[in-house]
């Protein structure tokens, strides 16, 4: 292929078709197929951008040096006007073949054709290019709730009252509906299908719409919004605040140290569970290579930060978080909010998701029918012991074929450096440390207990800005400006204590521009409210307490729906109504 050549979105489809990485980036087609196994950001972050166009994401995520390097996987240029956007094989896309792209319809050859539709500027403020994609989506995608589930969840959440009778409404559904009947579909489902809707209709009415011509707007106005970042500074990292975040970091580590010599056991695991928690914040920084911008100065500032002196690997905290910026709250494919059976933050679970990351079907089973319900409950307990989960996490990626992967890459160093400063990190805290020092069993386990449950906020905060959010999908043609505030929250705090929250409390505005050190957040907060209220995107600003009602609320609101289901069939199985 030449790479000036336009292909037309079927052209495109028809590679995706035939296995090759293809994504859109600014006004060109790449071929990212020799790039998926050597990208230090982990394959999935790739995947995930298939069939779309990706520019905003990559150009969050990327300095505007790597974005010329690009251009070696250029195969074309894509069709004029907006692209539209496509469902990516990973997340259950289907791309049809050059031979197999044969209308048998007239209505499919209508929505075959939409794809190639041209746009031009002028056309974002009509009606003629939504009506367009509208009418593609009504011929080309399936409803997600029949008219019959919907009458079935109704039938289902009347339970409890008593007003209705289940059997009745679900036999006169069957009759009045028999060709929506599926012996497949399990009342669960139903009523499952029922919440996740109610959840959409309360997000359309909540922000624009996602009408294609609408969203290219909102993107056209983060596009400029981001140039002005990169214009005036934003991305400039001032080192005399590091600077100030190390003595802290120090202080907090050889007071810990001190009371340690002097045996005062407990008051040191305070001040080192305090040193671990303050830490982590600039090895944040470092994973989103936010300080120096230099791949392995940063790469190697986490790795002595996370892996050396944390034991937790900053490899797989990227891999993780990367993924998790592209998809931001959504049950099957962003491994922050896959916790079942421990937590549930959205009904999405009741019908069991399979991860995309760890490739994994989490089901809904006996134990997450007792545990989600008391999950408001149980939230900070389990937040004060989430460390000791993250070392499995770490070692389990740092000896995996995941994170050895990149050894036919320029990140070839990675895998064994974190192996070996995580060794270091147990032999001098395991060992050392709890074991040598340390004179008893019982001083041991509390010393351990103690150190980790100090680091809770740390875990609090990570969680509170997206567990009381949106986990709906509104469709691929939502912007990513869009999805990342929807699905994102920040919390309000006076500037003095910005040092306990680490610049986490920013994370719609980090979310929007993950590259910005965050000593700089607070001033661009300031031009994140400006686009919300030109975009008319809310934008969802909590102080920490009222932030942590909001996810509490959440946390009951998905346990009180787990209950209600719970009861439902209990109720059927008791009476005998069979399943839809």
């Amino acid at each position: 292929m030449q790479r000036d050549e336009v292909l037309t979105a079927r052209a495109v489809e028809a590679l995706i078709a035939n296995g090759h990485i293809i994504v859109i980036f600014e006004d060109f087609v790449l071929k990212l197929d020799s790039w998926l196994e050597k990208h230090p950001g982990g394959r999935l972050a790739i995947l995930h951008m298939v069939g779309r166009d990706a520019t905003d994401e990559i150009k969050a995520s990327h300095k505007e040096k790597q974005w010329k390097t690009m251009k070696a996987f250029r195969i074309g240029r894509k069709i004029p006007g907006i692209w539209v956007q496509r469902t990516p094989p990973i997340r259950g896309g289907i791309f049809r073949k050059e031979e197999d792209q044969v209308s048998t319809t007239p209505k499919e050859k209508d929505a075959l054709d939409l794809l190639d539709v041209p746009a031009s500027p002028d056309s974002y403020e009509s009606n003629s290019l939504s009506d367009s994609v509208s009418n593609l989506s009504e011929a080309s995608l399936p409803t997600s709730l029949s008219s019959a589930d919907s009458v079935v969840g109704d039938a289902l959440c009347k339970t409890d009252t008593g007003t209705t009778s289940v059997q009745d409404d679900l036999d006169a559904t069957a009759r009045s509906e028999p060709h929506t009947a599926k012996a497949s579909t399990g009342s669960s489902s139903a009523y499952t299908a029922q919440a996740e809707q109610d959840d959409i209709a309360r997000d359309n009415l909540a922000y624009p719409s996602v009408d294609p011509a609408i969203q290219h707007s909102i993107a056209l106005k983060y596009k400029a919004l981001a140039q002005r970042v990169q214009d005036e500074g934003y991305y400039t990292c001032h080192y005399v605040e590091y600077a100030k975040e190390a003595s802290r970091y120090a202080l907090f580590f050889g007071l810990s140290m001190f009371a340690l010599r002097n045996e005062w056991y407990m008051t040191s695991a305070i001040f080192l569970g305090l040193f671990w928690h303050q830490v982590m914040f600039t090895a944040h920084d470092a994973g989103h290579r936010a300080i120096t911008g230099n791949f392995a100065v940063d790469s190697l500032i986490g790795i002595f930060i996370g892996d050396f002196c944390c034991g937790l690997s900053i490899g797989w905290w990227k891999r993780s978080h990367n993924v998790h910026h592209l998809v931001t709250n959504h049950p099957e494919h962003d491994p922050d909010i896959q916790n079942v059976p421990l937590f549930a933050t959205t009904p999405s679970f009741f019908r069991g998701v399979h991860s995309t990351y760890y490739d994994f079907s989490f089901a809904w089973d006996k134990a997450a029918e007792i545990l989600v319900p008391y999950q408001k409950y149980t939230y900070y307990p389990i937040m004060g012991v989430a460390r000791f989960n993250l070392y499995m996490l770490s070692w389990l990626h740092v000896l995996s074929s995941k994170s050895g992967a990149l050894v036919t890459s320029s990140a070839w160093w990675i895998q064994p450096t974190e192996i070996a400063a995580m060794s270091c990190y147990w032999y001098i805290f395991g060992y050392l440390l709890v074991w040598k020092t340390l004179p008893t069993w019982g001083v041991r386990i509390a010393f351990v207990l103690l150190s980790h449950v100090i680091t809770m906020p740390l875990h609090v905060q990570i969680t509170l800005s997206h567990w009381g959010m949106s986990t709906s999908d509104l469709g691929e043609s939502e912007s990513f400006a869009q999805r990342q505030l929807r699905t994102t929250m920040d919390v309000d705090c006076p500037a003095w204590l910005d040092w306990i929250h680490g610049g986490l409390q920013f994370q719609a505005v980090h979310h929007l521009f993950p590259r910005v050190p965050r000593h700089n957040l607070r001033r661009l907060q300031t031009l994140v409210k400006e686009f919300c209220e030109d975009t008319k995107i809310p934008y969802t600003l909590l102080g920490f307490v009222d932030g942590n009602s909001h996810v509490l609320s959440r946390l009951d609101e998905v346990g009180q729906q787990v209950k209600h289901l719970v009861n439902c069939q209990r109720y059927m199985a008791e009476h005998g109504v069979r399943d839809l």
